[in-house]
């Protein structure tokens, strides 16, 4: 499942910088970079809204592709295919997994 967020968002230098995505209708959303992690060569980045953040109840992850620009900066791209998607969701299931299980 891809997500409705804009393209080519820089990645944060600091672990919990919040970066803003703007989705299709022109809203803007606060997102903080939660984990980046690489599967099958190529980096993603798990970002939970920062809104969902503060409750309770865990909101919903995006996952973003870490590519680079013309510049060489790292910059955040949509997933289009739902089968990458379903890929990195799993590998960071997993990853939660094994943490859950060190602790």
């Amino acid at each position: 499942m891809a997500n409705d967020k804009d393209v080519q968002q820089p990645i944060p230098e600091e672990e919990d910088e919040v970066i803003t995505l703007t989705d299709e209708e022109g809203r803007d959303h606060d997102f903080v970079v939660v984990d980046v992690i690489e599967v099958d060569n190529q980096e993603y980045a798990i970002l939970l809204p920062v809104d969902e953040t503060q409750d309770d109840e865990e909101g919903e992850a995006v996952i973003l592709r870490v590519e680079q620009d013309a510049d060489g900066d790292d910059i955040l791209v949509d997933i289009e295919s739902e089968e990458e998607w379903e890929r990195v969701a799993q590998a960071y299931e997993d990853l939660l997994d094994e943490e859950d299980g060190e602790a």
